[in-house]
């Protein structure tokens, strides 16, 4: 068997919308369909000079940090098909060229682009890898549109075929995880035309755009034998089918520097959206997701970020899933208060030129910390962060002493602000712009000797110098305690600085979480 069991599983590419034929055309002319478009990141330097920071691209990313192959060499269907089973290399990329059967250069009588065949030779492809490789699952990496073709895949093709299970859970025996980037899930909406433009679209189909509305999504979506329990929602994976958790969605929250054109869709979707999909439309409800200040695509595409693909690696690969959620929260005034209250978040990973995950005011999608509805109800914990890491990740060497750290080291960047309203509206008559009421960064540091984890947490004001310099000494400073008595499972509660209490409450506190991700059988 090609597959050795190192967790290392096949990666299938989905590629997005490629609009009318001419689109189509310039997709199929490029050989990863988009995957392999790198990118420069400029910042100023010490100096007030550019410095530049190259990303290579996902694609080559993988190859690099992970050992992963190319296989995409000619036809790879036919490639597939000359191999014994179990022969081929399982740590491989695939391209699922779903438009070469639609592409009128390449096609003498091209068939009209079709995302429910798009979705049927998605599978076609998934068996195939699968069965040449030996891996028990694959990875499916999409990109705006193709998780569309992939969740028509698991939730419609996988379900109706009766040769492979015809339920809806069989898809998790083929996939392990999933990733999308930038993907409609809850359809694409416009912030003008009062609903007409949505109506327009759908009713019309111009060059397919009506896969992006209610009734084609409830059509390949939805299985026809395999009944469905809830009322259909395209932002939900169907209760008993595909697992929530290993499902990930990373949303754009940049509108500005995208175009298409005349830059029609920008304008059109509004800016509370990455330019073309609209950021409460860019999840799956429920399953993890996070926030990079990226376009749809582009120079400052999504796709082609060292974000979109930190967070990738660390969802497909990492053992450990890590959540920071604010508990206990107790805001000031009474329920009718026209207060609102906003929170910022970021997070940093050392070694990292990114922030891997960010809810801002300028971005247009800070937290809302809402207060319970009854009196008497206690808060809802408000979720921070929800990340991945991998326990046996080679640590980067230590700037200071060239010796390997000791510590995995994230940063949490918490920032509060208030809003008042008058008769509904805003009221900027005491209103102070970017004036937050309380910021603060948490510090945590993972220490692994021997074995055993330890944790230290301090608050940034606590330190008194340069977050890089200060390192916790095992012998003075007290680890965090561990509240879980689960096994495999890590929990500890962080008060907030007493500054950040007299707003939010004095059993306020970021709770920390660690637990093993679920154990899937990937032997086989």
């Amino acid at each position: 068997m090609a597959y050795d069991g190192d967790g290392r599983l096949p990666v299938v590419y989905v590629r997005g919308y490629a609009g009318g034929p001419s689109g189509i055309d310039k997709a199929v002319d490029d050989p990863f369909y988009g995957f392999n478009e790198g990118s420069v990141q400029v910042r100023v330097d010490g100096a007030d000079r550019p410095a530049f920071h190259q990303f290579e691209s996902p694609l080559l990313r993988l190859m690099i940090d992970h050992g992963y192959q190319l296989l995409v060499r000619g036809d790879q269907e036919a490639y597939l098909r000359s191999q014994e089973p179990g022969t081929v290399p399982a740590a491989t990329i695939w391209v699922h060229r779903f438009y070469d059967e639609f592409a009128p250069h390449l096609t003498r009588d091209p068939n009209a682009f079709s995302i429910e065949r798009a979705s049927a030779s998605l599978f076609d492809l998934v068996q195939a890898v699968r069965r040449q490789t030996g891996a028990p699952r694959v990875f499916l990496v999409a990109h705006s549109m193709g998780g569309l073709v992939v969740r028509g895949m698991l939730q419609r093709v996988i379900p109706d075929d009766e040769a492979v299970g015809g339920t809806l859970d069989a898809a998790a025996a083929f996939v392990d995880r999933v990733f999308t980037y930038a993907t409609p899930h809850g359809g694409i909406e416009f912030a003008v035309g009062f609903g007409l433009l949505e109506k327009a679209r759908d009713l019309l189909g111009v060059q397919g755009a009506d896969i992006f509305g209610p009734r084609r999504m409830r059509e390949y979506l939805s299985p026809t034998r395999v009944p469905v329990r809830e009322e259909f929602d395209a932002q939900r994976l169907p209760a008993g089918g595909f697992p929530l958790d290993r499902f990930f969605c990373l949303v754009g929250t940049n509108a500005g520097d995208y175009t298409s054109g005349l830059g029609l869709p920008a304008r059109a979707v509004g800016p509370r959206s990455d330019g073309l999909v609209q950021i409460d439309n860019a999840y799956v409800r429920g399953a993890p997701r996070a926030y990079v200040h990226r376009s749809h695509s582009g120079r400052f595409g999504i796709v082609n970020s060292e974000e979109g693909y930190q967070n990738l690696r660390r969802f497909l690969f990492g053992d450990l899933e890590v959540r920071a959620d604010l508990t206990d929260v107790e805001l000031p005034g009474t329920p009718d208060d026209d207060t609102a209250w906003q929170l910022e978040v970021a997070m940093s990973i050392r070694g990292l030129p990114v922030v891997l995950h960010e809810q801002s005011t300028a971005h247009l999608c800070p937290i809302q910390v809402e207060r319970p509805v009854r009196r008497d109800a206690s808060a809802t914990p408000v979720p921070l962060i929800r990340t991945y890491l991998s326990s046996s990740a080679t640590r980067p060497p230590d700037p200071r002493t060239g010796t390997r750290a000791p510590t995995m080291r994230h940063v949490l960047r918490l920032r509060l602000m208030s809003l008042r309203s008058r008769g509904g509206l805003l009221s900027f008559l005491d209103h102070l712009e970017q004036a937050e009421d309380w910021a603060d960064v948490l510090v945590v540091d993972i220490q692994e000797d021997g074995g055993t984890r330890r944790t230290w947490a301090r608050w940034g004001s606590e330190l008194g110098g340069a977050i890089r310099d200060w390192a916790p000494d095992p012998e003075r400073d007290e680890a965090l305690a561990d509240d879980d008595p689960a096994p495999g499972a890590w929990r500890s509660r962080v008060p907030l600085p007493p500054a950040a209490r007299a707003l939010l409450g004095e059993s306020a506190a970021v709770t920390i979480a660690v637990h093993g991700r679920a154990t899937l059988d990937r032997q086989g």
